[in-house]
């Protein structure tokens, strides 16, 4: 192998590793890419979907009514624990998550936040009302009726999140409220498939 060849090589090896680490800084610090797994936040988000969450957007404001966010399985949820490996096969793993190539082993889920800390929520005559109002909800298809649940006050640090497809989630209406430390993100952006790409 001349000295030319071993340069090339070695070039593109550091390459390769450079973008390797760049793409798990990002995914760590700034946005990670999150496959929609469930018809649970159907029509907005379809499954297969493939969306952009922002880690860096609840640095800059508090969450807000309406945001789609993705947060870690709650324990009331029954997700299992998973063993993660060793630095080598996390990082690859968080190369492959980041390339869209593969989904997270964690169970995170991914749905719109309703109530914010202090509120009243509930849900009665196929509606959510926040502190005595009906939430309007022009995301939501025409039609949409709402199980009943509640009232609720929704405690400090907490959020009462639900799915768009109010008949088809697993939300806050089975798990409880959310803490607001295991929010993985907010989902900023939709990416897949091509003709559907939009602002979320």
């Amino acid at each position: 192998m001349t000295d030319k060849t071993k340069r090339a090589v070695i070039e593109t090896v550091l390459l390769v590793g450079l973008a390797v680490i760049i793409a798990i800084v990002l995914r760590a610090f700034v946005a990670q890419a999150f496959r929609i797994p469930s018809a649970s936040m159907e029509p907005q988000l379809l499954v297969g979907d493939r969306v952009v969450v922002s880690r860096m957007a609840y640095r800059v404001h508090d969450p807000r009514r309406g945001d789609i966010i993705v947060f870690d399985c709650p324990p009331a949820a029954g997700c299992p624990d998973k063993d993660h490996g060793g630095l080598p096969v996390r990082a690859a793993k968080a190369l492959g998550e980041a390339l869209l190539i593969r989904q997270p082993d964690t169970e995170e889920f991914i749905k719109r936040v309703i109530g914010l800390p202090g509120d009243v929520v509930e849900g009665h005559d196929g509606f959510v009302f926040v502190n005595g109002s009906v939430l309007l909800e022009p995301y939501l298809p025409k039609g949409t009726v709402t199980s009943d649940f509640g009232p609720i006050t929704v405690q400090k640090g907490k959020l009462w999140v639900m799915g768009d497809n109010r008949g088809n989630s697993a939300d806050s209406r089975v798990f409880g409220q959310i803490e607001q430390n295991t929010i993985v993100g907010r989902a900023i952006l939709r990416v897949w498939p091509p003709q559907r790409l939009a602002f979320l």
